[in-house]
């Protein structure tokens, strides 16, 4: 026990080197104390405790008190039986309470069910595959960036849909979906659309007061007023101008009379999205804490909030397939083809299924 006791204080990285032997110690204490304490309270239902969950609280709790006590030589801290009784009774009193005492969501569906792992697993060989592009400059890799961001929200969803947080899974899609429209209309609106995004991303860097020079500050903010008087906005929409002004050139923003400076009449309508915009408000009002919020049909909102992740899901793969793919080298390519082959006609059986569970909950009404 002791040697996998060791690889695991070894393995942890970032970490230095710990006095494995004292805290293999305070390990054995905190089990023996367990099964003490489960034999008089029955704390852990007659089921012996986990030592591999016990060493990571021991381990992080170690690790967080010589953090914050730079002033402390572990060689001295161990030393002292005082701090041995509260790195135990801490990482005890937690693993019990966390770990064995803790109110459990109830769940609809698990990380193992295929309408969970199917989708995770595209989902991972999707990011593997990005990984391979340079990212984090806006100026050169800005669509790379935004699929990324997109498929780990989406991966987000999924471990909220798992862990009983159907409403915040929910809440969550949106983001993705407003991340999706803005990643459509760049695409749609090409190299124009590119650069005044960019443009944009720096007016609300200056907004924020985020950047340091003032000298360039005041240029910023010379450039937002000038674009603003350009399109005949007043000062009370400089907000609005600065997060949706950078559509205002795009012809196709030009040629739609229903354009407007917000989301879901400027970024999903030029997206060609707004046959979503009940679920997007359905969405926001979670968000916002309405009362919907609090009293929810959880059944409602799972099937919803899975439904509607599958539908950007089919969205941003074909975005990632038309860009990405013909890049990819041929072996790269070829594995990615025959996992499509054969894990794309189960999505699609999810997808249906799920689209008629929803179909029927909202004949019934029952989203409370």
């Amino acid at each position: 026990m002791f040697q996998r006791f060791l690889a695991l204080v070894e393995s942890r990285p970032g970490v230095g080197k710990h006095d494995a032997a004292f805290l293999f110690e305070c390990l054995k204490a905190g089990l023996a104390a367990a099964k003490e304490m489960d034999g008089k309270t029955n704390a852990l239902g007659g089921t012996p405790p986990n030592p591999l969950l016990l060493s990571l609280y021991l381990l992080n709790e170690h690790d967080f008190y010589l953090k914050v006590h730079p002033d402390q030589k572990e060689e001295e801290v161990t030393k002292d039986e005082r701090y041995q009784s509260l790195l135990v009774s801490v990482s005890l009193d937690k693993y019990l309470t966390i770990e064995r005492l803790s109110p459990k969501e109830s769940t609809f569906s698990n990380r193992f069910r295929p309408e969970i792992s199917t989708l995770n697993l595209y989902l991972s060989f999707l990011l593997g595959m990005l990984q391979r592009y340079k990212q984090g400059d806006p100026r050169e890799t800005l669509v790379v960036d935004m699929l990324v961001k997109a498929f780990s929200m989406a991966r987000c969803v999924l471990v909220l849909l798992t862990s009983g947080f159907e409403t915040e899974a929910f809440s969550t899609w949106r983001t993705l979906h407003e991340n999706e429209c803005v990643l459509l209309v760049l695409l749609k609106g090409g190299k124009d659309a590119l650069d005044s995004y960019l443009r944009h991303m720096r007016y609300a860097l200056a907004f924020r007061g985020e950047i340091k020079d003032k000298e360039e500050t005041d240029r910023v903010f010379q450039s937002i007023k000038e674009g603003m008087r350009a399109h005949g906005l007043k000062s009370k929409d400089m907000k609005r101008f600065i997060e949706y002004g950078w559509m205002m050139d795009l012809p196709f923003a030009k040629e739609d009379e229903g354009f407007k400076l917000n989301f879901r009449d400027g970024v999903e309508r030029l997206a060609g999205l707004g046959s979503l915009r009940k679920e997007y408000e359905t969405s926001s009002e979670i968000a916002h804490s309405s009362p919907l919020l609090i009293y929810s049909n959880k059944g409602y909102f799972f099937i919803k909030a899975l439904l509607n992740l599958y539908s950007s899901f089919f969205r941003l793969e074909k975005v990632f397939s038309g860009l990405y793919l013909p890049q990819a080298g041929e072996a790269e390519r070829e594995r990615y083809l025959a996992m499509r082959g054969l894990y794309r006609s189960e999505l699609l059986a999810v997808e249906k299924y799920v689209a008629e569970e929803a179909g029927r909950r909202s004949k019934k009404g029952d989203a409370r």
